[in-house]
């Protein structure tokens, strides 16, 4: 069942979702995430951590069945090609990314960056829009090859915009949904897909 699958998958990128994240990661309208997740509880593949903010999260039994689902899974197989492409081209971005980020929590000072100077964040938002203009068109290749991957152009315009309208915790905050949490769930997508193993060039 392709909606198990989504889940499954999705978990095993993020590791630890809300309903909202998980819905957005795996294309499950959230009305329908309750009942497509309970048979996966009862199935042993998934746990449903309450608390201040309830969050689904993989067994062991699940991970090794969401990794089984992924090696069988047909359009990941066929898009082994542009998923490697993308990677090879994913490292030069992330390298970038990363100095964006760096610049975003510390100023050029190597003083931590407590955003109080408007006109200093207007500068690294520019250079993060810059940048996402830029990748875009690479998502949006690769999504051709692998539709589920083009679920991530939306959340990281939707973080973007986010951090344009103010919000400093839509840029690297963990945890919140930020650029920098899509991203590295959309290079662990990736990364798992490619059933290769993570170096440190792959951390953001």
């Amino acid at each position: 069942m392709a909606t198990a699958f989504d889940i499954l998958h999705s978990l095993r990128v993020k590791g630890l979702a809300s309903p909202e994240v998980l819905s957005a990661l795996s294309g499950v309208a959230q009305a329908d995430l309750d009942s497509e997740c309970t048979a996966l509880i009862d199935d042993g593949y998934v746990v449903f951590r309450d608390g201040t903010m309830g969050c689904y999260m993989l067994t062991a039994h699940g991970k090794a069945e969401a990794d089984r689902r992924l090696a069988d899974d047909e359009p990941t197989s066929a898009a082994r090609e542009a998923l490697a492409e993308f990677d090879e081209a994913f490292l030069v971005h992330n390298s970038t990314f990363k100095q964006i980020c760096h610049s975003w929590q510390v100023r050029g000072d190597d003083q931590p960056n407590d955003h109080m100077d408007s006109e200093y964040d207007a500068g690294v938002i520019a250079q993060l829009a810059d940048f996402h203009d830029q990748f875009l068109p690479e998502l949006a290749t690769v999504s051709e090859a692998l539709p589920r991957l083009g679920r991530y152009a939306g959340r990281l315009d939707g973080a973007l915009s986010r951090v344009q309208s103010g919000d400093v915790s839509g840029f690297v905050r963990p945890m919140s949904n930020s650029y920098h949490d899509i991203w590295m769930e959309m290079h662990n997508d990736v990364v798992l897909s490619l059933q290769r193993e993570r170096s440190t060039d792959d951390e953001a």
